[in-house]
């Protein structure tokens, strides 16, 4: 085992994280995997931290001692096997988890198997385990979950027994959480987010489950895909797992009606998603049920005199924050549209017409970015063409540029093709940036409102992100379909109550990063029979938490009593 820092830079900044990497007996090389989420550099420069890179570097140094110095130690059997760290940040989610009574229904659905362990006490392992830190199910058997502060009782074989158990009933798992957080916090339907996502395997055959398809990381393996449903204050209310060479766009159909009978939601929701699945069966099918949406449209997709309407400079209005300064420019319509698609079940071409809502939103500091970008993208275009390089060699730049082949009967045979610069499309390009368009149901609904609504959508993005990142959800070991849908189970509950106390309990005031960072950093060491210290950092949180349940986070002697009264506490 041996940890490196690894840096990937993408449009927010760079991101740093710890990996660790290891020797794969089934593969027969080296692995690696995330071990430690850290930040964007320049968050971590305003936290204080002048120099991350250095900083984490160093950790990494220290992270590599301490496992070498454990391997030796282990080699020469000089420790005991129990460790004194008990991981206790979970409690809060523990607390929720008990409040919302779940066990008694779990237990009933148990009373169908033969399992001699309890099924809810796997799961609420699993989930807490998850959320401390993240690895694969052996390692969080064998390293894990004995650092949690109550002990379970069941074997490696019986978690995997149980895993495989709760994937082939997953619904009816979330339809009874969906049950009681009905009961008691209740949930907004009045407009829901959707989108999806994929998760890639590092196998060369597919199987019935995992299917070459479209990748949003550009992988060639075979992927599954994840569809994920929030109300309107960005609580989960619902996932979906489907084949990953299914298109997306029928899932949102699918999730939506499947969780309104399961759900017993009545009446009308706005179904607020990307641009991705925006199209016109979907548009018909909400309308059918009695529901609306709000979309993103592509401007550069629309008819001609859609984007002059967009280009046109009257009609526009600013919005500007407090210091005066303009956020974007903002203008409407409302029109009739006619909409046409193939019936997915049918094969037969439907045609219909509706009346629509349509808000265009300038950015400036978009448009500042786009415009660099497609310069940049032009700029390689142009040197390409100057060096005459290959049609291959031009990646993305390729939308710039015209390629004809290079003898007259078409054929291209050693690469290299005759180059035009788009000078149409570039010019048109540059005009448009900055714009985005959203569709909707809602013509009484305002400009502001749709726009405000349709951005609240970064949270299901966060939450995919949280999966991805935080829960380190890519199950790579797990084999079976069923037991890969209990992994994705387990980390949708981890999820569900994160955002639970964050948005239920602490009201939105802390950002997801915020409770990660004490969830994986609270935790004790038992000094004596009945006695423990506090390891973790004083935080501003923690303080603010401590105060919020009287609890005593912040003193450093606790006694078996205060972790207790944790664990158990009620919000």
């Amino acid at each position: 085992m041996a940890y490196f820092l690894k840096k990937t830079n993408n449009k927010k900044g760079t991101y740093l994280q710890i990996y660790s990497s290891f020797y794969d007996p089934e593969r027969r090389h080296t692995a690696h995997k995330a071990y430690k989420p850290i930040g964007y550099v320049h968050e971590l420069q305003a936290k204080g931290i002048d120099d991350p890179i250095s900083f984490y570097k160093e950790e990494v140094i220290r992270l590599n001692q301490e496992a070498n110095a454990a391997k030796a130690a282990k080699k020469a059997k000089q420790i005991s096997d129990d460790s004194p760290e008990k991981l206790i940040g979970y409690f809060p989610m523990k607390n929720i988890n008990d409040k919302l009574s779940v066990k008694k229904y779990i237990d009933l659905m148990q009373t169908a198997t033969d399992f001699r362990f309890n099924v809810f006490d796997m799961i609420s392992a699993l989930v807490y385990a998850r959320l401390v830190q993240p690895c694969s199910k052996s390692k969080t058997y064998d390293e894990v979950i004995p650092k949690l502060f109550e002990s379970y009782d069941f074997s490696l074989n019986q978690l995997y027994d149980g895993l495989e158990y709760i994937g082939c009933e997953y619904e009816k798992i979330i339809e009874i959480y969906n049950h009681q957080i009905q009961q008691m916090y209740q949930f907004d339907t009045s407009h829901t987010y959707f989108d999806c996502t994929n998760f890639y395997f590092e196998i060369d055959r597919e199987d019935d489950f995992r299917k070459k398809g479209p990748s949003k990381e550009n992988r060639k393996e075979p992927i599954v895909g994840l569809g994920l449903l929030l109300d309107a204050n960005q609580i989960p209310i619902g996932m979906k797992l489907f084949p990953g060479n299914q298109s997306e766009k029928p899932v949102i159909r699918n999730i939506i009606d499947d969780l309104k009978k399961r759900n017993s939601v009545s009446g009308r929701t706005i179904q607020i998603a990307d641009k991705g699945l925006n199209c016109a069966e979907n548009i018909f099918h909400a309308l059918k049920n009695g529901d609306g949406y709000i979309f993103s449209k592509s401007v550069k997709m629309l008819p001609e005199t859609e984007k002059t309407w967009v280009l046109l400079p009257n009609n526009y209005r600013d919005v500007k924050n407090a210091a005066g300064e303009t956020l974007y420019r903002i203008k409407e319509c409302v029109d009739e549209f006619e909409y046409k698609f193939t019936e997915s079940e049918t094969g037969s071409l439907k045609k219909f017409r509706i009346t629509e809502k349509r808000i265009v939103t300038f950015n400036p500091k978009l448009a500042k970015k786009q415009i660099y970008e497609i310069n940049k993208e032009v700029e390689k275009a142009r040197l390409l063409k100057a060096s005459q390089a290959k049609k291959s060699e031009y990646g993305d730049s390729a939308k710039y540029v015209i390629f004809t082949a290079a003898d007259k009967k078409g054929n291209d045979t050693d690469g290299k093709v005759k180059v035009t610069m788009n000078e149409e499309l570039i010019q048109k390009s540059l005009e448009l940036a900055g714009y985005n368009m959203l569709v909707t149901s809602e013509i009484s609904m305002k400009d502001k409102d749709v726009y405000n609504a349709y951005h609240n959508l970064w949270r299901i993005e966060e939450s995919f992100r949280i999966m991805k990142s935080q829960l380190d959800a890519r199950p790579v070991y797990l084999q079976k379909q069923d037991t890969i849908v209990g992994h994705f189970l387990i980390c949708y509950l981890a999820v569900l109550l994160t955002r639970l106390l964050q948005f239920k309990i602490l009201k939105n005031g802390y950002s997801s990063e915020e409770l990660f960072e004490f969830v994986r950093d609270f935790r004790v060491a038992k000094i004596s029979d009945r006695k423990y210290i506090n390891l973790s950092h004083g935080t501003s949180f923690i303080r603010e938490l401590s105060e919020l349940c009287s609890l005593p986070l912040t003193s450093y002697f606790l006694n078996e009593g205060d972790i207790k009264k944790m664990l158990s506490h009620r919000f």
